[in-house]
């Protein structure tokens, strides 16, 4: 291949990984690069899990990408031999009126209610008691409601990327890890991407570095771009660990307050009863950088999680802190997607950021940007991300 090909990808995390396969898989050649060795722990698309369900309470414009990432997941894994999906069911708890936030969406309840009833997802309305019953485990208070959806899970991220890099390459793909992209520049005849190791030509440049986008575009679109720092947590469950394992444990998502950290999402004890249950909440107070994020996690940090959220509102889990890992969300405004072509830049599309909530979608995403990058339109209609939404 050398060092031009139909489509450069720059950047192999979730959305970068899932095009770069569905490229090949195409039969376009492919050069896809990343300053790291993905799947690696500097950016958003580590962690062990991440949660993955149809109804998207964030808007209705990501629930086609969903239905259609549950697909392309279930061909993967045939592809690849791994287990990259595991069905659960999913849980969303939440105030009776429905007003639970997440994402920027302050009716995000009634949303995924809607989605599923408007799509055939298979759910079900649960009441305060229904939750008591079904999952003991849930300190719910005497007004709390739920959603309860069948085929919600989570998904592998650093298998899912793995796995579809390896397929790429299979497919030939020329895969660039350690190399750091310096600059782009669009000519009449397509993208030349400059490195530190080298140049290289395409007819298509796809960016989807995440954090780093702003490092590579111009400075007027920096602000749309805020990074923020999480925290995910793994707190012991040793004593009680078959309440947590896959099998009697959903994915939850539960709003107990009216802001954006007064809420929380888990998942089941996956590795065995040493492994912990990984719990996490959505923290938007203060703006970071790959470069400067604090990357330990402290004490003090993971006793607010457990007198927070975990103590009121589960049994059986204790103080002890078993690991605790940092990523980082690139948000946008309205925290919704941007994917779209470059404004300035005919034969750029930008895939990125996710502001949080991408990876169960990135399958999709792949494929859709397979498809404009060689087409020039997706199959999933994909106006709801335009970057031109934040000019207007």
């Amino acid at each position: 291949m050398g060092n031009s090909a139909d489509v450069i990808v720059l950047g192999l995390g979730a959305m970068g990984s899932a095009a770069c396969y569905q490229l090949a898989k195409r039969g376009a050649s492919v050069i896809g690069i990343d300053q790291f060795s993905p799947p690696h722990m500097s950016g958003s698309t580590h962690g062990d899990t991440r949660l993955t369900r149809q109804a998207i309470g964030e808007g209705e414009a990501y629930t086609p990408l969903a239905l259609r990432s549950y697909q392309l997941w279930d061909e993967i894994e045939k592809q690849s031999g791994q287990q990259l999906l595991t069905i659960t069911g999913g849980v969303i708890i939440a105030e009776p009126q429905g007003f639970s936030q997440a994402h920027g969406n302050v009716d995000f309840m009634s949303n995924t209610l809607r989605s599923a009833q408007k799509y055939g997802i298979a759910h079900e309305r649960l009441t305060n008691a229904d939750i008591q019953a079904r999952y003991p485990q849930f300190k719910v208070k005497g007004h709390e409601v739920g959603y309860f959806e069948y085929n919600a899970g989570f998904l592998r991220p650093e298998r899912c990327v793995e796995a579809q890099l390896e397929l790429a390459k299979r497919d030939g793909a020329d895969i660039h890890t350690d190399e750091k992209v310096l600059s782009f520049t669009q000519h009449t005849d397509g993208v030349t991407v400059a490195t530190d190791k080298g140049e290289y030509h395409a007819q298509k440049l796809i960016i989807s570095a995440g954090s780093w986008l702003s490092e590579l575009l111009e400075p007027q679109y920096e602000g749309l771009f805020k990074v923020y720092r999480q925290v995910l947590y793994w707190f012991d469950i040793a004593d009680n660990y078959l309440s947590f394992a896959p099998e009697n444990f959903p994915v939850f998502i539960w709003d107990f307050g009216t802001g954006n950290d007064e809420a929380m999402y888990g998942f089941p004890a996956i590795d065995g009863a040493q492994g912990g249950l990984k719990v996490a909440r959505e923290e938007y107070q203060v703006t970071t950088t790959p470069e400067s994020v604090e990357r330990t996690v402290s004490d003090a940090e993971t006793d607010v999680m457990f007198e927070r959220c975990i103590e009121p509102h589960l049994i059986g889990v204790k103080r002890e802190c078993l690991k605790a890992t940092t990523c980082l969300y690139t948000v946008t405004p309205d925290s919704g997607f941007v994917i779209d072509v470059h404004p300035q830049h005919k034969d750029v599309i930008i895939a990125s950021p996710c502001s949080g909530h991408g990876f169960k979608h990135s399958a999709a995403i792949g494929e859709a940007l397979a498809q404009m990058a060689t087409g020039g339109k997706s199959s999933i209609d994909m106006s709801a991300f335009s970057l031109g939404r934040f000019r207007r």
